[in-house]
């Protein structure tokens, strides 16, 4: 449908949002312009779940904000396996070895189904949650690849942290390829369930949550779990919330 003008009056709805509305159609189809729009966001999306993680780089990047980083693995030796074993990618890979200590809490920036959203966004968000952790003490920034958000427990572990922050990359949408998503476990250990956690998604400005929202919500997040010793479904970032 095209208004007097000229112009299509669904653009408005369109511009409202980046979900795929009013595609219109073409007899029973999409319209080409529409068909080949979708076939590109799939191509992307599919770029952003394959493309590894520059890993050396984003640990030089984490650097320069002042905090020592390490490197770990999960086992899948590779991406075919790590997409169609997704339980070798919550171990750590035979042979990664971390140094032990006694820290409140360990960051790890996990590749996750999409390195894109870890390469775009885990620096600034990593800035943001550092310069909310006060006095905690904090482990070295564990970068890993192949990595699902299970592995975190086994870092921290490994690492000696009672809670451990994993920032992932999230399976990419057809309109969504790069976001990010945090996950936080109070006593993580090997076995934590997900209903465990406490997950914050979408996190990709501008079109997403921003870096200063997300890390005060997990700031506040990770205040009432250490003072509850608890996270997951029984945790709210507003205290006034009943439980889950």
């Amino acid at each position: 449908m095209t208004g007097h003008g000229g112009s299509d009056p669904l653009d408005v709805l369109r511009a409202s949002t980046r979900a795929r509305v009013a595609l219109g159609r073409a007899g029973d189809a999409l319209p080409t312009a529409r068909l080949l729009e979708l076939r590109a966001a799939h191509a992307a999306a599919r770029d952003a779940v394959h493309t590894p993680l520059d890993a050396d780089a984003l640990a030089d990047r984490i650097a320069g904000l002042g905090v020592p980083t390490l490197r770990a693995a999960g086992a899948p030796r590779d991406r075919a396996e790590y997409l169609t074993r997704p339980d070798l990618g919550r171990r750590l890979a035979p042979g990664v070895e971390l140094p032990r200590g006694e820290h409140d809490v360990v960051l790890v920036v996990a590749d996750g189904l999409s390195p894109l959203a870890v390469t775009d966004h885990a620096v600034g968000m990593l800035a943001e949650v550092l310069d909310r952790l006060g006095d905690a003490r904090v482990a070295p920034v564990v970068v890993a690849t192949q990595a699902r958000v299970a592995l975190g427990d086994e870092i921290a572990t490994a690492v000696g942290a009672r809670s451990v922050v994993v920032l992932i990359g999230e399976r990419p949408g057809m309109s969504s390829v790069d976001s990010l998503g945090v996950y936080f476990t109070y006593d993580a250990r090997r076995g934590r369930r997900d209903s465990e956690r406490n997950c914050l998604s979408n996190i990709r400005p501008p079109h997403g949550t921003g870096y200063a929202e997300a890390a005060t919500t997990l700031a506040l997040l990770m205040s009432e779990a250490w003072r509850l010793k608890l996270s997951g479904v029984a945790l709210k970032a507003d205290p006034a919330l009943p439980a889950g």
